[in-house]
């Protein structure tokens, strides 16, 4: 098997992986996460580091190979860490809520928008035009401030809606008389 351009993931202490055929399961101090790795990508635990291995230097192993290190990196990182994704409002009279766990948007609808969080994933509202998601899952924080973020989009023309923090929004020039 090759070890060819891919460093080894650090395991910090505290941090127990366990690996059987198919799936690596990573277990930390903010919780668990399991994932399904190809057959063909060997997954080695060698002290307190992971090594992800290729059996040949085909493009669909190579490609295969980089995915499975990063998803397994991106599993230890989430249980140590945790991930956040930050959202902006931005628009007269348009803020955000929290509801007990849940989040409230008004953002220029005739009604408010209520979002529930998924399981391992919380919403934090520092101030009422700033919105944090945070979990252990990258892949499903990412996901849920994509969908609070579909909610109202940035439009082109005044800049208003909801925008990842540091999102550039391209304008446009309106009408001219």
């Amino acid at each position: 098997m090759s070890r060819i351009g891919k460093q080894p993931i650090p395991v910090p202490a505290g941090v127990s992986v366990s690996i059987s055929p198919g799936r690596v399961m990573v277990n930390g101090p903010l919780g668990e996460l399991t994932q399904e790795v190809p057959q063909r990508i060997a997954v080695e635990q060698e002290d307190a580091e992971l090594r992800v291995t290729r059996p040949t230097e085909r493009g669909t192993d190579r490609a295969l190979h980089g995915l499975t290190r990063t998803l397994v990196a991106n599993m230890v990182e989430g249980v140590t860490k945790g991930f956040e994704k930050r959202l902006e409002i931005q628009g007269v009279g348009y803020r955000a809520a929290l509801r007990g766990t849940s989040l409230e948007l008004s953002v220029g609808y005739s009604h408010t928008v209520v979002k529930n969080p998924p399981d391992g994933i919380s919403f934090e509202v520092p101030t009422p035009t700033e919105i944090a998601v945070k979990g252990i899952d990258k892949q499903r924080v990412g996901q849920v401030a994509a969908e609070i973020r579909k909610v109202r989009p940035p439009e082109p023309y005044k800049g208003k809606g909801i925008r990842y923090q540091g999102e550039y929004v391209a304008r446009k020039v309106g009408k001219r008389a």
